[in-house]
């Protein structure tokens, strides 16, 4: 039976449910921070990323602190990887293509790019950016347009910019507003979210 406050929690529980998008997942790629860690999982709740990959390969996998990532860590489910090659077969076993945040040659503009695809995207170290390897096995590098001197954000804005422009491709398509979730999908979700 599910228990919670009020209905209007109920319903919050489920438009947010509903709006969630499975077919976009973001990949933390040995982000050392756990500051920056915790912003990104903000964003990707308030843009409906339902699932993070940690991919931790050389730093430690990150603690998550409840207070500094505003409880979003508690509504978006994770999963851990420490072998890039694993990480990536299982994610284009789920359907997905890897794009990988990077500025190199072969990169696209993150506006040139259809993220109402199911795609992955790879968001990298604060120092070293996305490793080589992940690069290398990614089916396509993506970069942020700056006009400035310096061409880098800090990993949580850039998350943040990347992931609000795929928002914005999918809320005018519309794909917020019918569920990814099938009805029995849903409905169990419901009754886990009421338990949190």
């Amino acid at each position: 039976m599910r228990q919670f406050k009020t209905e209007k929690r109920l319903n919050k529980i489920i438009s947010t449910l509903k709006a969630r998008q499975r077919s976009l997942r973001v990949v933390i790629e040995n982000v050392h921070d756990p500051h920056n860690v915790s912003a990104i999982f903000r964003t990707c709740d308030a843009v409906g990323v339902p699932k993070v990959t940690l991919l931790y390969t050389i730093e430690s996998f990150p603690k998550i602190s409840r207070i500094s990532s505003s409880s979003a860590n508690k509504w978006i489910e994770r999963e851990r990887f420490s072998d890039t090659k694993e990480c990536f077969d299982s994610l284009r076993q789920e359907g997905f293509k890897i794009y990988s945040t990077i500025l190199d040659e072969k990169a696209v503009s993150v506006y040139d790019i259809d993220f109402t695809e199911k795609i992955a995207i790879v968001m990298g170290n604060e120092k070293r950016g996305v490793s080589e390897e992940a690069a290398k096995l990614s089916d396509r590098t993506i970069y942020i347009p700056m006009r400035g001197m310096i061409q880098s954000f800090n990993v949580s804005v850039a998350a943040a910019v990347v992931l609000y422009e795929a928002q914005r491709q999918r809320a005018e398509k519309g794909m917020y507003e019918k569920s990814e979730l099938q009805e029995d999908e849903l409905e169990k979700k419901i009754d886990e979210w009421c338990g949190k």
